[in-house]
């Protein structure tokens, strides 16, 4: 059976994500490589969150998420999200990717891909908490990629 892969040209899982992709740096999104979407998936889903932040600022921070991505999607360019995909705010009170932006020391940032059995009926800017009540019981299968990243 194929699993899902989520990976990245700029960083290896559970090593560091350069200095670009950080909040007060670039605040370049990463690229990132698909792998073995299940065949009756109708939309993937990503989450990127921070839950090394909760030390800090008491709560999981939420740095990107973008849903309705098209299930043929291979990959998701530097910088770019694909056509047809939504974004949501994140903690920043954006709309889009907020990179790492660890406000103490070292923290583990997690990029978490779904595939879904239909697409997500909500607005650009929707909350995580909306994502992921619209996605349960329609998760075909997911998978995780972490980075570290340092202030």
């Amino acid at each position: 059976m194929i699993s899902l892969i989520l990976e990245s040209t700029a960083f290896e899982n559970g090593k560091k994500i350069p200095k670009k992709y950080g909040y007060n740096n670039s605040n370049t999104s990463p690229p990132l490589k698909i792998k073995g979407i299940p065949q009756n998936t109708k939309s993937l889903a990503l989450i990127m969150d921070d839950p090394d932040a909760m030390g800090a600022v008491g709560k999981i921070w939420v740095h990107w998420i973008l849903w309705n991505i098209a299930p043929n999607t291979t990959e998701i360019k530097e910088n770019s999200i694909p056509t047809g995909s939504i974004e949501g705010k994140t903690d920043f009170g954006e709309i889009g990717y907020g990179g790492p932006a660890p406000p103490d020391k070292e923290h583990t940032y997690i990029f978490k891909l779904y595939a879904l059995d239909g697409k997500l009926m909500l607005n650009e800017g929707a909350s995580k908490t909306d994502v992921e009540k619209s996605m349960k019981n329609h998760i075909l299968a997911e998978t995780r990629l972490e980075g570290k990243y340092a202030p």
